[in-house]
């Protein structure tokens, strides 16, 4: 039995994503993403507990991010952990990221027309930019050949 690398979050983006494109045309897209959790302390006090997780999209899912993801965006996500590692000055160094296969984008239309309303003008009146559709992001399957496989 082969073993089983998945990742489920639902938080909030801690910035915009970071879009690089590859000679090769590939887009890679990085992002900070918050999940809070409460927990009561021992006065029964609530207590919120924050994790970062740096997260990672390539190709298409980088090009989605990069058109419809912005800070405070909440949003689903699914993928697997990747852990990867770099000499810096003779230290290696290592980070732990998400790889992202598909997003979601959470919260109702009638908050992003809110958000989008207050952040407008009062001065002058401006037509709203057109809603992203509501569905989720999805990389393509690839297939592996068996020859790539670690064992």
């Amino acid at each position: 039995m082969s073993g089983i690398n998945k990742v489920i979050l639902v938080g909030r983006l801690g910035k915009d994503p970071e879009v690089r494109a590859f000679e090769s045309g590939a887009k890679k897209a990085n992002f900070t993403m918050a999940t809070s959790e409460y927990r009561k302390d021992k006065d029964g006090n609530r207590e919120e507990f924050t994790e970062w997780h740096n997260i990672v999209c390539w190709r298409n899912l980088a090009e989605n991010a990069e058109k419809y993801l912005t800070k405070g965006k909440m949003i689903y996500l699914e993928g697997k952990l990747r852990t990867r590692s770099w000499e810096d000055n003779g230290t290696k160094r290592y980070i732990t990221e998400i790889e992202a296969s598909t997003f979601t984008m959470l919260g109702s239309k009638s908050d992003e027309t809110e958000q989008k309303v207050a952040n407008a003008t009062a001065t002058a009146p401006q037509n709203l930019p057109p809603q992203p559709p509501a569905e989720s992001y999805t990389e393509p399957y690839e297939s592996a050949d068996s020859n790539d496989l670690p064992f």
